[in-house]
């Protein structure tokens, strides 16, 4: 095996002291430009590789940002990755990116990684089955930035970036109401997280806005992957009374109960309304076409990745609030459009 290029080398073979060339593969202006392109070219000929752990300890900081989330599967988690790498990308930051797969066990695990590892700052969406945020102390205590996003906790600390779920399911839920919908099936996740409390806090305070009563046998909890939208669709299925509407967390979800219900029988949205949640991909290529709220994913990763580097910079006391709420719409579409306007 080949040893280890150093700056030592280099300079033996340029005939320069090695303080030379550190500043001149560290772009310092005390060089001249002719010499710190040759002792660059000399070092890529030779294989060097600057030792940027080395360095970063030196700095203390590494430039990179720990990132934690429930599923990396997850259409919506991709997009807020999406908007994470562009923002990280263009401060010359990197992420390093782990998920939890929906455990307290694994999500523990990454944030002692992530801390180990000396990242600058960590952006977490918890897991379902996370209730308290002990295991992130250790970067609180440290004075290490900590963002909740999607999935939060409330830290005086520690930021959070999220969008009005209750406002939104609020809207959902009126829109069903207001399609002639009055038996309304909600289809949702862990109630420990606040994206599904406040979702089902917005459903039920629509039906009290109209009138209508709530049924708590109409609340159907599960992870919202796929196979549990197929199995939520056999159990509306059982039902002595169909519903009229359904509501349901999450569009990935939502499309496989509705393609369930048709292959059934059931006439969408004429049988049956439906509302989906985050305007993912798919819910443009189910038919009928999906109405869903649109969840700004790419924004909230950019939003976030740019409150962290406002933190790590020492600005974060322009922050006027540690809660940042971003706009969510209502897209009809026509799963749920019974009354033609």
């Amino acid at each position: 095996m080949e040893k280890e290029i150093t700056i030592y080398d280099i300079a033996r073979e340029l005939d320069i002291s090695p303080t030379t060339v550190s500043r001149a593969l560290n772009d310092h202006p005390a060089v001249n430009i002719k010499t710190k392109q040759k002792i660059c070219d000399t070092a890529s000929q030779m294989g060097y590789r600057s030792n940027l752990f080395a360095s970063n300890l030196r700095k203390q900081r590494t430039n990179t940002i720990g990132v934690i989330v429930p599923r990396l599967d997850s259409p919506f988690m991709s997009t807020v990755m999406a908007g994470m790498e562009k923002v990280a990308n263009e401060a010359d930051y990197n992420l390093i990116i782990s998920q939890s797969q929906e455990t307290l066990q694994k999500e523990v695990r990454n944030a002692k990684t992530m801390f180990d590892s000396r990242v600058d700052g960590l952006l977490v969406s918890l897991s379902y089955e996370t209730k308290d945020i002990d295991h992130f102390l250790p970067f609180i205590n440290k004075g290490i930035p900590v963002i909740f996003f999607d999935r939060v906790a409330e830290h005086k600390k520690c930021n959070s970036i999220v969008i009005d779920n209750l406002q939104a399911a609020h809207k959902a839920t009126t829109h069903l109401i207001e399609q002639g919908c009055r038996n309304i099936i909600h289809i949702t996740g862990n109630l420990n997280r606040n994206v599904y409390s406040d979702r089902l806090k917005g459903y039920k305070y629509a039906h009290i806005d109209h009138d209508i009563p709530f049924n708590e046998s109409n609340i159907i909890v599960n992870n919202l992957s796929q196979q549990a939208g197929t199995e939520a669709a056999e159990q509306i299925l059982k039902l002595e009374q169909l519903p009229d509407g359904i509501f349901v967390s999450n569009d990935t979800c939502a499309a496989s109960c509705m393609a369930r219900l048709k292959k059934a029988g059931i006439k969408i949205p004429q049988d049956i309304a439906v509302v989906g949640f985050n305007n993912d991909f798919i819910s443009t290529l189910v038919e009928p076409n999906l109405s869903t709220i649109n969840y700004p994913g790419h924004e909230m990763g950019e939003v976030a990745v740019r409150n962290m580097l406002y933190q790590l910079s020492g600005a974060s006391e322009v922050m006027l609030s540690n809660k940042i709420t971003l706009i969510s719409e209502l897209i009809i579409r026509e799963s749920s459009l019974r009354i033609k306007k």
